[in-house]
């Protein structure tokens, strides 16, 4: 009896935290659906009136939402290359290695992820516009590499650790060199905290909206977030929601298959690094 209930309490509360995370969701794809018409009218209904495909036609008519999507996919796909390289050959050597200072540069690396991005917008400005990389796709691939970085060096260094370094030690004693023991035994095992470490650097990379808009002045290298904020309507008082919600389920699309591709390398690296770490 005791084990019905509580099977129907864990069901019930199931059911509901369910619907409270997709319930905006939901909304958001009702409203992708709806015509200005209807989104324009006081408390309009969940489900749309006259379904149409018309805001999805403009999106992807847009040239300028096309190029910020293209710049949002290069960028994050080389900041997220580039961290998880740097930060992979970072987590190794504090794993490994013993030298004076180890905690106080993981302890720097976790304050620097903490750090207020917005404190840094006004500095980055500056910085950018006297090095000529502002409006370019290095001037946002810098910047989101200083914030990913120390997060992922935190979640393979918890993986480096817990690798025994004898299976290091009886690959050189085959005849491997370092970097081969390293690229060919050390890696494909940290494999679930290197994904996870891509995962969150894409992430971050994708979503991110404050450096995005800052250090950008035109579509040729401002990102999809960034871009979404110039979707005006006729007057500040209508902006065109469909359109905006339209945006929101195009851009959530790659995120989705991406979860959906890798979801057991990312339960992996995130369970592993948070029994081990």
């Amino acid at each position: 009896m005791n084990r019905a209930r509580n099977a129907l309490g864990t069901g019930v509360g199931f059911v509901l935290i369910l619907v409270w995370c997709l319930l905006p969701v939901a909304w958001i794809i009702s409203l992708s659906f709806k015509s200005a018409d209807e989104t324009s009218v006081g408390s309009p209904q969940f489900l749309p009136k006259n379904p149409t495909l018309q805001n999805y036609r403009d999106i992807l008519d847009n040239p300028d939402f096309i190029d910020a999507l293209r710049n949002s996919f290069g960028i994050a796909l080389i900041a997220t290359f580039l961290s998880v390289i740097f930060a992979t050959l970072a987590a190794y050597a504090i794993a490994r290695l013993d030298f004076r200072g180890k905690r106080a540069v993981l302890s720097l690396a976790l304050a620097i992820a903490m750090f207020p991005v917005v404190s840094l917008v006004g500095p980055l400005f500056d910085m950018w516009r006297t090095f000529h990389l502002f409006n370019t796709w290095p001037g946002l691939i810098i910047p989101y590499m200083s914030f990913t970085l120390p997060l992922a060096i935190w979640t393979l260094s918890a993986f480096f650790r817990e690798i025994p370094w004898e299976m290091e030690q009886a690959a050189q004693v085959d005849g491997a060199t370092s970097w081969q023991a390293f690229r060919k035994v050390i890696v494909p095992l940290a494999a679930p905290g290197v994904f996870t470490a891509a995962i969150l650097t894409f992430f971050f990379a994708w979503n991110e909206f404050v450096l995005a808009i800052s250090l950008t002045s035109t579509t040729s290298s401002r990102t999809v977030p960034a871009q979404m904020s110039f979707f005006v309507g006729p007057d500040p008082f209508n902006p065109p929601y469909g359109q905006l919600a339209t945006a929101s389920v195009v851009v959530t699309v790659p995120i989705i298959i991406i979860v959906l591709l890798f979801q057991r390398k990312i339960v992996a690296g995130l369970t592993s690094g948070a029994v081990k770490g």
